[in-house]
């Protein structure tokens, strides 16, 4: 009578992952003699991936020397101050659809645009950047001037209409929406009838020029609060002052 083979049991399969990859590489790295890097490779951990969160600050005005230091350009005004904060020789690169400037504090990227489209059409370069830098909606800050507010007032809202702004108007007509921060600063609207675009293609006067260098930097305190801090505890801190 013919005996039965006893049936071989297979020893169940071990799922493959960081522990097998470290095995692996233990054993290479004893191969080769090197008994460090098989220290290394034993010691090593299942990795965690680092999410660095970016931010996209955006500063509105008009490109060429004829606009240089008006009114209009003080949002590219004040991240020229704030790129100096942090590089001596801040001098921005010129890419597409803007001069852009980048930086890291507090384990946070920061990209600094001042945009080449023409205020009217801010919301191209906008999108786009956005899009390179992987920015979400809520970490995107649009710094332009406001005459609807007192020269120096600065304010900051998480969201908010476009207040008759052209820039802002295309800004949200490209994004498709208008729930993004801005940091408005107040330029003040002391122009007689019929001479806004004057007025706000305009430089400052002697008296404003006197106190504006104090608020552009009070205004980057609150861009490098926004980046670390958040649009709420930054409005909480800064508004009014």
């Amino acid at each position: 009578m013919l005996k039965e083979k006893p049936s071989k049991r297979k020893a169940p399969r071990k799922k493959a992952g960081n522990n097998n990859l470290c095995n692996t590489l233990t054993s290479e790295a004893a191969i080769s003699g090197n008994r460090k890097a098989a220290f290394l490779f034993y010691s090593f951990t299942p990795s965690i991936a680092i999410i660095i969160m970016s931010s996209l600050i955006v500063g509105l005005g008009n490109m060429g020397a004829d606009y240089e230091h008006t009114r209009h350009n003080v949002g590219f005004d004040i991240l020229d101050v704030l790129a100096g904060q942090f590089q001596e020789d801040s001098t921005f690169e010129t890419s597409r659809h803007g001069d852009i400037f980048k930086f890291r504090t507090k384990g946070r990227s920061t990209t600094l645009l001042k945009p080449s489209t023409f205020v009217n059409l801010s919301g191209k370069a906008v999108a786009y950047w956005m899009q390179k830098e992987k920015v979400k909606l809520e970490n995107v800050l649009i710094v332009t001037d406001d005459i609807a507010l007192p020269f120096g007032t600065l304010r900051l809202r998480a969201t908010g209409n476009n207040g008759g702004h052209n820039g802002l108007k295309h800004i949200d007509q490209v994004l498709g929406t208008n729930n993004y921060a801005r940091l408005r600063v107040g330029i003040g609207g002391e122009f007689d009838h019929g001479q806004q675009v004057n007025f706000v293609l305009g430089h400052w006067t002697e008296e404003e020029r006197s106190s504006l260098d104090e608020r552009i930097e009070m205004a980057s305190r609150m861009i490098l609060s926004f980046c670390t801090a958040g649009v709420d505890r930054t409005m909480s801190q800064y508004n009014n002052k």
